[in-house]
């Protein structure tokens, strides 16, 4: 494995989604599927989250709008929360769902700021 990319990019992972998160994917990995999270941790957070020419915000807005089309829930509440931490305004996270009931359908929009009302209310009572 190549450890400086693994090491990268769990510091982004821990970034964007936080401790809490990783933690629990982690801890979550079975003989099974510890190879995917290796797979994760390396190619997409330790090498596409850390190239240069997007900001976290941007790819964090990105992401929004290509889990919403993916309609993958839960992926998307982890996303949320990350574009949150990213420094994301939910009025932005409104808008980027605005954009994608038009080019990803209504009912996809629909879950998706369902969801993201969920994370906005956990966020507050924290």
């Amino acid at each position: 494995m190549n450890e400086d990319l693994y090491e990268a990019g769990i510091a982004m992972r821990r970034r964007v989604l936080g401790d809490a998160h990783v933690d629990a994917s982690l801890a979550a990995a079975t003989d099974f599927s510890i190879d995917l999270q290796e797979y994760v941790t390396k190619y997409c957070w330790g090498d596409i989250w850390n190239r240069p020419g997007l900001s976290l915000e941007e790819r964090s807005l990105i992401n929004l709008a290509m889990i919403t089309a993916l309609n993958r829930g839960h992926e998307f509440k982890a996303h949320v929360r990350g574009a949150l931490n990213n420094g994301v305004s939910r009025e932005k996270i409104k808008e980027v769902l605005m954009q994608t009931a038009f080019y990803c359908g209504g009912p996809a929009a629909l879950e998706s700021f369902r969801l993201a009302a969920e994370v906005f209310a956990t966020v507050d009572a924290e």
